[in-house]
Parts: C-alpha cells; sequence; structure tokens
C-alpha cells in the first residue's frame, strides 16, 4: 500500500471548505475539476456543471486531502457518517483486488472495481462496520 488519505464529502460548498482548509493548512491545489470538465457533465444541469467532482489539496508535509461535492440529481444524500472516504492508494491492481474482496466481505459494495475514465483501477464500499472505502490503483506508465 503506497498512502491513504481523507476524503470529504460536502453538500454543495467543496470549493468553500477546501478553500478554508487551504488557508488554515497551506499547501496547493494539485487537482481542481469541475463536473462539467468530465465525460458526460454537458447533460448535467448548469448548476451542477460547476460542482466540483475532485479537488485534492497537498498540505506542505505531503499529506493530500481530496474533495467531492454530492449532488441531488444523482439521489446523493448528505448525512454525517457518509461525508467520508478513507482513500487507499495500491500499489498493483492485484493488491486493491485483495483489499477490496476483504474489505468489502460483510459489507455493502457501493461501486464494483473497474477501469476508469481517469485510468485508474477504482472500487468504493462500506465495509460490515459502516466504514467507507475508496481503492484506487493509479498504474504509473498511463
Amino acid at each position: 500500500m503506497l498512502s491513504t488519505n481523507p476524503y470529504l464529502h460536502f453538500m454543495g460548498n467543496t470549493e468553500e471548505a477546501m478553500t478554508f482548509y487551504k488557508s488554515v493548512f497551506g499547501g496547493k491545489f494539485t487537482i481542481f475539476q469541475r463536473y462539467k470538465d468530465v465525460p458526460g457533465g454537458e447533460k448535467m444541469p448548469p448548476e451542477a456543471q460547476e460542482k466540483l467532482i475532485h479537488v485534492s489539496l497537498e498540505m506542505n508535509n505531503g499529506v493530500v486531502i481530496m474533495a467531492t461535492d454530492m449532488l441531488e440529481i444523482m439521489e446523493q444524500k448528505f448525512i454525517v457518517g457518509n461525508n467520508f472516504h478513507i482513500c487507499v492508494q495500491g500499489e498493483s491492481e492485484t493488491e486493491i483486488e485483495t483489499l477490496f474482496a476483504k474489505l468489502s466481505a460483510d459489507g455493502r459494495v457501493e461501486m464494483p472495481l473497474n477501469k476508469t475514465f481517469w485510468g485508474a483501477y477504482f472500487g468504493m464500499l462500506q465495509d460490515k462496520y459502516g466504514i467507507f472505502w475508496m481503492l484506487n490503483y493509479s498504474n504509473p506508465q498511463h
């Protein structure tokens, strides 16, 4: 396993929250991507297109906080407890598959492992204890 990072979910105010965290912790945004910038984003209502699908704040100590806007049009509801995931960055697809299988046992798969439009092997789940996980492998050759 390469690293773990918090992945936060906000109900429409990710940009405000992450700008606040940047003012507190310092660092720089390494990714700041809106829904309108991804495949299919043009089909969304204009107000949803402006929301953030992904932002990464890399702090000076190497810690990265990532975040996204939850969207009601995607039937996402903000409930305290579902507003974060622990994101695991793996070293191989095999490692991610093994971790995914173990963590999802007696839990609930939110998104099965698959190849994504951003070039990663990625999946999401809630384990049997109610903790939300994202598992990601980014092939360095892509």
